[in-house]
């Protein structure tokens, strides 16, 4: 996509102060479907144990949970809108935790009118294409859906986001494990980070797009977060021309500063040194993302096991990145066999070995010798790598 399009797809959605409207909404509630009592202030209170009650009895709430949640809901005196809430949530598939996680974030979802604020948006996301249980992952991630008007707000976000995507199928994927990326403000947000990755950066758009289908949240911080994210991949040294800038970027993102730096010291004590950290990540920054006790479980077998020194594999870092229960474990209980029948030279390298694909590493070091290492398929069974050869 060119540039002109990016930017024409971007100044045709910045009209949208999603979050704003949604917060402005929010003091307001829904006007439509708030109790007439409360919206003509009424004075005589209710029993002030009502609300409490009805949350625990009803929703299972916990009495503290239910005290603190009991506050936006004074103004109920029945509980007529609160029961037709929760019997509509349960018949769209929505267990009782669900149902506690979304009321918790906006207690006054229990004051709506189901027909005119939630069914729509429900057979919206219906008409999507989108089953019962992609609709309720969809609304735990995001709950936000539910205070969205359909076609003035969520419709244009949809399209906009399927023009940066690709595909509105793509959009509904991301949808259903994070929304962060779909609420984002147009103007504030996007437009600069992308401009600045464009133009300032000197990333290719292609490149852009190409990350932004797997991972949109990265567009998505705060354009301060982003420069500061950019900086930190500036200091490993990784060239922002490389095909690995953008990658890096997506795992810095996650990665805090704190356990960064527990990481470096981490690996200081297998014996590499900043730069050879810096020259690791460069290469597989995926790897940063790893908790210690896997990276420590990984470093132990490749030095103690293998046999690599850490120089060797700072340098080939991408043997990190590969399970060590499903693939490393495995094709090194194989080629240790082999080697013991004398049936694999030195000629192999294991580490030529880990990068073939399961179907490769079969046709090459197992199938041709089934028959007089039976052993082999014993091994790959156990680990749950072949299955029925």
């Amino acid at each position: 996509m060119a540039a002109a399009t990016l930017r024409s797809v971007l100044r045709r959605n910045s009209l949208l102060p999603l979050f704003e409207t949604c917060r402005l909404r929010d003091l307001f509630f829904f006007s439509s479907s708030v109790d007439p009592a409360a919206a003509v202030g009424v004075t005589t209170s209710p029993d002030p144990h009502f609300t409490v009650e009805y949350l625990v009895n009803s929703c299972g709430f916990s009495p503290s949970e239910a005290a603190k949640f009991s506050k936006p809901l004074a103004h109920l005196r029945s509980t007529e809108k609160p029961d037709a809430v929760l019997n509509f949530m349960r018949s769209q598939g929505f267990d009782g935790a669900g149902i506690r996680k979304v009321i918790s974030l906006k207690p006054n979802y229990l004051c709506v009118n189901v027909e005119k604020n939630f069914a729509p948006k429900f057979q919206f996301l219906r008409d999507l294409g989108l089953s019962e249980s992609d609709i309720v992952d969809a609304i735990l991630k995001n709950p936000a859906i539910l205070c969205l008007k359909v076609h003035r707000s969520f419709v244009p976000k949809l399209e906009m986001w399927k023009s940066l995507l690709g595909s509105r199928e793509l959009v509904l994927k991301h949808l259903k494990k994070t929304g962060r990326f779909f609420f984002s403000n147009v103007e504030k947000t996007l437009h600069p980070n992308l401009k600045f990755l464009t133009d300032e950066c000197g990333i290719p758009e292609e490149r852009v797009f190409l990350v932004l289908r797997s991972q949109p949240q990265l567009i998505t911080n705060k354009p301060k977060s982003l420069r500061a994210l950019v900086a930190r991949a500036d200091e490993l040294g990784v060239p922002r021309q490389s095909r690995m800038f953008l990658w890096t970027l997506n795992i810095l993102q996650r990665v805090s500063k704190e356990s960064f730096e527990a990481k470096v010291e981490f690996m200081r004590r297998f014996g590499w040194s900043e730069s050879e950290f810096s020259s690791a990540v460069r290469k597989a920054p995926s790897f940063i993302g790893m908790s210690l006790d896997t990276l420590r479980r990984k470093m132990e077998f490749f030095i103690i096991v293998v046999g690599c020194t850490p120089s060797f594999i700072a340098d080939k870092s991408y043997l990190l990145l590969f399970s060590l229960q499903k693939r490393v474990i495995p094709r090194f209980r194989v080629t240790e066999m082999l080697k013991s029948k004398g049936l694999l030279t030195g000629q192999a390298k294991f580490t030529y070995i880990l990068q073939l694909s399961d179907t490769k590493f079969l046709e090459k070091f197992v199938l041709p010798h089934k028959e007089n290492v039976p052993e082999l398929l014993d091994i790959l069974r156990v680990e749950g790598v072949c299955k029925g050869k």
